[in-house]
């Protein structure tokens, strides 16, 4: 059975849609990271950016990731709580609190690295056999696909 161009470019529409919709499920859930604490998506990705950005302050992490500085000390507060990171004084600014990962933030860093790195093969493999003129073609549908979406949220 032929299928007309229109409804190949809806079934890709769907498919990708799907794909996105599992990824937002995958990435939603929460996970101890090989810890004892379960973490949300906001909290392993906060652990990540204070473990990228050495000594970084409440403020800095604001700026960093285009949040409220409320936002950043909630998220910190409940780290805290769940013995991941903790605050320091600043041998630069004394009356500065730096942040740092604990030995169990440094375990769910690790943990939630070996999780991207999985996804990252689980691509490679799928992409193994493909062409390079197939892969320049996806890398730059991906690409533009990411502009237009900025572009729609712009308004």
């Amino acid at each position: 059975m032929l299928i007309k161009d229109g409804e190949n470019k809806n079934r890709i529409s769907y498919t990708l849609l799907r794909v996105v919709w599992k990824l937002f499920e995958v990435d939603k859930k929460t996970r101890n990271y090989g810890t004892d604490e379960q973490l949300f998506e906001a909290e392993i990705h906060m652990i990540k950016s204070i473990k990228e950005n050495e000594g970084v302050h409440v403020t800095g992490l604001a700026e960093l990731l285009e949040v409220t500085k409320g936002a950043v000390s909630q998220i910190v507060m409940r780290l805290e709580k769940k013995g991941m990171v903790i605050k320091d004084k600043d041998d630069n600014n004394q009356s500065r609190l730096v942040l740092r990962l604990t030995p169990k933030g440094e375990t769910a860093y690790v943990n939630h690295e070996k999780l991207h790195q999985e996804f990252d093969d689980l691509v490679s493999a799928i992409l193994k056999e493909a062409s390079r003129e197939n892969i320049a073609f996806l890398t730059d549908f991906l690409d533009l696909l990411e502009d237009k979406i900025d572009d729609y949220k712009k308004g």
